[in-house]
């Protein structure tokens, strides 16, 4: 990406279906467990955008054998709690977040 676009960081993203959804990277974390994202839904649309739920998507980013990067769902729970509340704390203060 080029250092003096200050612009969104989007990415699409495609289902086992081929079916692609956009979403706009909030914030990264390292951990000593890998790499995560916490992604918002992106929307073009406005009305798209007031009738999403607004809720954060977690992934795990990983790198193929050729350097590319690709994301995937936490599976385990433990590991998504802990992820969920590191996040909860960086992003609290930029955003409301309801914690369910």
């Amino acid at each position: 990406m080029d250092e003096n676009n200050f612009g969104n960081d989007i990415v699409t993203l495609s289902d086992d279906d081929g079916k692609e959804y956009s979403f706009e990277i909030l914030d990264a974390i390292e951990t000593d467990s890998g790499r995560y994202l916490a992604m918002l839904p992106y929307y073009t649309d406005p009305q798209e955008k007031l009738d999403d739920s607004g809720e954060l998507v977690l992934v795990k980013a990983f790198e193929d054998e050729n350097g590319e990067e690709y994301f995937e769902d936490i599976a385990d729970d433990d590991e998504y709690e802990t992820v969920a509340d590191l996040f909860i704390d960086r992003l609290q203060d930029s955003f409301e977040i309801d914690e369910e």
